[in-house]
């Protein structure tokens, strides 16, 4: 009986793994590379199409906006929301540089009256700022270009179709395994994009990249790139002996980070001189 169970288990766990395979194998290119050089590889579930996270993107962004606007929590200031969305404009006319057809997307700016620290982008181009980073950071128009190209980023690399792609592969895998044990496995694309833009944290690897597209971004758009350094001093400075805010729980910061964004703010500098002229 042991060593048909160590077969059955054998066979569960090649199924479990082909199928994960089957689910995850295609690579993607989603941006060029620009003056920051990001080029990884990608792969997306063929599970997991864009066209379908960023309807879903649009379907949860319409209901976040619509609750805000019931509590009154909508673009309540007009001045700061006017800056906000002056500046994202700025950078969205950049993004061609990384992907031509991001010019196209629907984006939508909002600020969310809401004491949190944090900012993000869904697939698509929906951006959010919360009103507790602009009053708690007090960031720069250079700060605040740093912290919106950062989170613009994330949605022009799909990092939220990419840790999808990852997490429906595995359920492939699950839902085989269940099906030889009996057990239930069940997958919601809309569940999992909450997950992963409200939950999970984003991998070294992904920040990373948005570091550089987003002080990239800046920089081209008329933003001092070195900006990028100051915001996330500021932002290790709200956390010194207390529990980080939102927008760190997410976004881990270290010594090393500055450093990378020391040196790539100094290499994207001749585009930012250049977009002052």
């Amino acid at each position: 009986m042991k060593t048909i169970w160590f077969l059955k288990r054998g066979s569960a766990i090649a199924a479990v793994t082909g199928a994960a395979l089957l689910a995850g194998c295609a690579a993607v290119q989603t941006t060029d590379s620009g003056t920051v050089g990001v080029d990884r590889k990608q792969y997306m579930s063929s599970l997991v199409s864009e066209q379908a996270l960023v309807q879903e993107a649009q379907k949860q962004y319409a209901s976040i906006v619509s609750q805000a606007k019931a509590q009154g929590a909508l673009d309540v200031d007009a001045k700061q929301t006017a800056r906000v969305k002056a500046i994202a404009q700025r950078l969205i006319a950049q993004v061609g540089v990384f992907r031509p057809d991001a010019a196209q997307w629907n984006w939508e700016v909002h600020v969310l009256n809401s004491d949190e620290v944090n900012a993000w982008c869904m697939p698509g181009g929906k951006i959010a700022v919360y009103s507790g980073m602009i009053k708690q950071l007090k960031p720069t128009d250079d700060e605040l270009a740093a912290v919106i190209g950062h989170e613009m980023a994330h949605a022009l690399r799909e990092h939220s179709r990419e840790q999808v792609s990852q997490q429906m592969a595995t359920d492939v895998g699950l839902s085989v395994l269940s099906a030889l044990t009996g057990s239930s496995a069940t997958s919601d694309l809309g569940g999992k994009l909450t997950e992963v833009m409200f939950t999970l944290p984003n991998s070294r690897t992904h920040e990373t990249e948005a570091d550089r597209m987003g002080v990239e971004l800046a920089a081209r758009a008329g933003y001092d790139p070195r900006a990028a350094v100051t915001l996330w001093q500021k932002m290790g400075s709200l956390s010194a002996g207390n529990a980080p805010p939102e927008f760190l729980s997410t976004h881990p910061s270290a010594a090393t980070r500055t450093a990378d964004l020391t040196k790539i703010a100094e290499q994207v500098m001749p585009l930012y001189q250049s977009a002052k002229k």
